[in-house]
C-alpha cells in the first residue's frame, strides 16, 4: 500500500517499474484507480504504470472544504514529479481526461504526450445552438443526481448517474457489487465537482498552444455529447489525432481492454523514438 503526500493531500497510488517508460492513468469521476485494473497488468509489460486514487476518492485523503479541478491538475504535477516520473504519459477517462489536458499545458515539461478518452468538458458546448437540448437534457439529468448525493442519498445517485448519464440502462446490475461500493462511497467527490464552475471547461486557446502529441479516443456507444468535444479539441490542438472505438461506450478501458492496450502501446511508441531525440528522458 504506497501513498505519498503532494500539496498536502496523502494520496494512494500503485506503481509497476517493469517498463521504463512512465505512464501514468488518470481515472474520471465516482470511480477510482483500480477502474484501470482490467489495463494495468498488459500496459505494466511495456512500461512504467502509475495508477492513484485522485483527492477525495476512495483511499486518497479527502481534504475539507470545495475542492477545484485546478487542485486536481497539481495533484496530478505533484505525483509525477515526486515519483520522479518526468516527463511521463498521461493516459485518461471522461473528467480525467479534463485533468490530463490542463496539466499538458500548464506543466509541459512533465508530459510525454497525453492519451484521453471523451474528456467531459460540456462547457465548451454552451453556444452550441443545435447541441443546446441535448445539453439542457444532460444538465437535467445531472441536477437530479447531484439533488440526491445532497439529500444523502449516494446509492440512488450513483444508480441513476450510471443509468441516466454516463453508460446507459441496464448498466448499474452489469457493473457488480464491488465496482457499485465504489461509486456509492465515492458520490460526494460528484458533488463537489458539479460546484467547481471551471471542472466542466477547457480554454481551447491555451490548448492550441499544446507541444505535446495528443490523442483523442471516443466510443460509438457513448452518449452524443462527447462527439463534438473531441472534435472540438481535435480542431484546436496542434499534435492532435483521433481514434474510435467501435461497439465501446465511455470506458473503453474496461470493456474493450485488448483495443485500449493496443492503442495506447501503438500511440506512445510512434512518438516515443521522436520525442528521445527532442526533449531528455529523466
Amino acid at each position: 500500500m504506497a501513498r505519498v503526500t503532494v500539496n498536502g493531500v496523502s494520496l494512494y497510488y500503485e506503481q509497476s517499474k517493469r517498463g521504463e517508460i512512465p505512464l501514468v492513468l488518470v481515472h474520471g469521476s465516482w470511480v477510482s484507480g483500480d477502474s484501470w485494473a482490467p489495463v494495468v497488468p498488459r500496459l505494466a509489460e511495456s512500461f512504467q504504470v502509475v495508477s492513484y486514487d485522485r483527492r477525495g476518492h476512495s483511499r486518497s485523503a479527502t481534504p475539507a472544504g470545495q475542492g477545484s479541478v485546478h487542485e486536481d491538475v497539481a495533484d496530478l504535477a505533484g505525483l509525477i514529479e515526486t515519483l520522479q516520473l518526468p516527463p511521463a504519459w498521461v493516459v485518461a477517462n471522461s473528467f480525467g481526461g479534463n485533468i490530463a489536458l490542463r496539466l499538458a499545458v500548464a506543466h509541459p515539461e512533465l508530459v510525454r504526450g497525453v492519451i484521453a478518452h471523451e474528456p467531459a468538458a460540456f462547457g465548451l458546448l454552451a453556444d452550441d445552438s443545435q447541441l443546446r437540448p441535448t445539453l439542457e437534457e444532460t444538465g437535467r439529468r445531472i441536477r437530479a443526481v447531484v439533488d440526491r448525493i445532497a439529500r444523502e442519498d449516494p446509492a440512488g445517485a450513483a444508480e441513476q448517474f450510471t443509468e441516466t448519464v454516463a453508460l446507459g440502462p441496464g448498466s448499474w446490475q452489469q457493473l457488480g457489487a464491488a465496482k457499485q461500493q465504489v461509486m456509492i462511497q465515492n458520490a460526494p467527490t460528484f458533488l463537489d465537482e458539479s460546484q467547481d464552475p471551471e471542472a466542466l471547461d477547457l480554454d481551447l486557446a491555451s490548448l492550441a498552444t499544446c507541444t505535446r502529441p495528443c490523442l483523442l479516443t471516443l466510443g460509438d456507444q457513448s452518449p452524443p455529447t462527447f462527439a463534438p468535444i473531441v472534435k472540438k479539441l481535435a480542431a484546436v490542438v496542434p499534435q492532435s489525432r483521433t481514434r474510435d472505438f467501435r461497439g465501446s461506450g465511455h470506458i473503453p478501458h474496461v470493456t474493450d481492454s485488448d483495443a485500449f492496450v493496443a492503442t495506447v502501446a501503438e500511440f506512445v511508441g510512434e512518438h516515443t523514438t521522436h520525442f528521445a531525440r527532442t526533449m531528455p528522458i529523466a
